[in-house]
């Protein structure tokens, strides 16, 4: 389920200059269109990951494959700019509320024992991972022989096919929750607990920018090489890439993240993408070298999904796990949000991306600095729950 959500999701920047050239549309309304998808999907994501807590996860994840097909089902019939954002914008962006990363790790964090719930939350992420590098070719191959109507009919085949997924994975319904300290708390309680937790805030301020750096990459990065002279076949090879290597990253980091410090390593994952990113836009790129770029950045790519994930379970326990990652998965769409429009905008409006990769790279710092700073002690009822 969650290899062909992202899969799909990671792939939509090789759809623009076909859309573009199809419909009566401009960059920045493609743009716009998947920044609407990553913002309704962090408006959502905290309301859904409490339907998850208190009504499962098969209902939630069945209905989000579902919305994931009409949405591809409406853009493929679009004309215009408004059906395409209703499609690609508002429908795949609540879908993805319900099939994506918080659910899954919701779903693996209560398969496995706690002493291997790091490493099994990066084989899920990895596996989500893998979903780009089949999509991005088939994707492509699609692109060629049908347009963008073809990749997007192809697409919603993949949709379909999430439907059995989503509904055996709904089996861990069966699993009776944790007995541990904070069972009978609400929701509410939880919120506030975790509102009044410095560390969480910081964590969810920093997941912003994790956001803009990666949505702006799979959304802008296709449209930069093609403005670089290098043909589309480069873009899907380094989405693959990216997809590969993201895979080997997301089990990396899962392993480190049960062994060492998981504040620092999340620090460092986002300063190292800044410095990777200032690297490969203040050179003269050719596929070799985005090729490259792809590769060390894929590394760098959803290993903070177990390592946020893990650090939510260790300041707060599992109890209310969909929701307070829903919470700071918000800030992480607020950030994809800015990232993918922004791109666009500053692409119609300057003619080139350079302040686009300019900003990125300076609130990475930031953000990485910040994180590493984290405070990571867990709440009083977590540490009275361990002694």
């Amino acid at each position: 389920m969650l290899t062909l959500a992202m899969g799909m999701r990671q792939s939509m920047g090789l759809l623009q200059p076909a859309v573009i050239e199809a419909l009566p549309i401009t960059a920045a309304d493609y743009a716009l269109a998947i920044a609407l998808q990553n913002l309704v999907w962090g408006l959502t994501q905290p309301l859904v990951g409490m339907s998850v807590d208190r009504l499962g996860s098969r209902p939630v994840m069945v209905a989000g494959a579902l919305l994931y097909l009409c949405g591809l089902l409406a853009a493929r019939l679009a004309s215009d700019a408004p059906l395409l954002m209703l499609g690609l914008g508002l429908s795949v962006g609540l879908a993805m509320s319900c099939v994506g990363s918080t659910v899954a790790m919701n779903v693996t964090s209560r398969t496995v024992s706690p002493m291997r719930r790091s490493l099994a939350m990066g084989a899920v992420s990895a596996a989500g991972s893998i979903g780009l590098l089949g999509v991005s070719p088939f994707a492509q191959h699609a692109l060629s022989a049908g347009g963008h109507a073809g990749a997007l009919s192809g697409f919603a085949w993949l949709a379909l096919a999430m439907l059995p997924a989503a509904w055996l994975a709904g089996r861990v319904d069966r699993i009776p929750r944790e007995e541990h300290a904070g069972q009978h708390q609400s929701i509410g309680q939880a919120l506030r607990e975790a509102a009044g937790h410095p560390g969480f805030v910081v964590m969810t301020l920093a997941y912003f920018v994790c956001g803009l750096q990666l949505v702006f990459l799979t959304t802008h990065l296709p449209t930069y090489i093609s403005m670089c002279g290098m043909p589309s076949s480069v873009a899907a090879a380094t989405l693959g890439l990216i997809g590969l290597f993201n895979a080997l990253g997301s089990l990396a980091f899962g392993w480190l993240g049960g062994r060492y410090s998981r504040r620092l390593l999340l620090g460092g994952i986002y300063l190292l993408r800044s410095a990777i990113i200032t690297a490969y836009f203040t050179s003269v790129p050719t596929p070799l070298t985005t090729m490259l770029f792809g590769a060390v950045m894929g590394g760098l790519w959803l290993g903070v999904v177990p390592l946020v994930n893990g650090l939510v379970i260790q300041l707060f326990g599992l109890r209310y796990m969909a929701t307070l990652v829903g919470i700071a998965f918000f800030s992480h769409q607020l950030g994809s949000f800015v990232g993918a429009w922004g791109g666009g905008v500053i692409l119609s409006s300057l003619g080139s991306y350079e302040w686009a990769w300019r900003g990125a790279v300076i609130i990475g710092v930031v953000a990485g600095l910040a994180q590493m700073s984290m405070n990571v002690r867990p709440v009083a009822r977590m540490a009275s729950a361990s002694a």
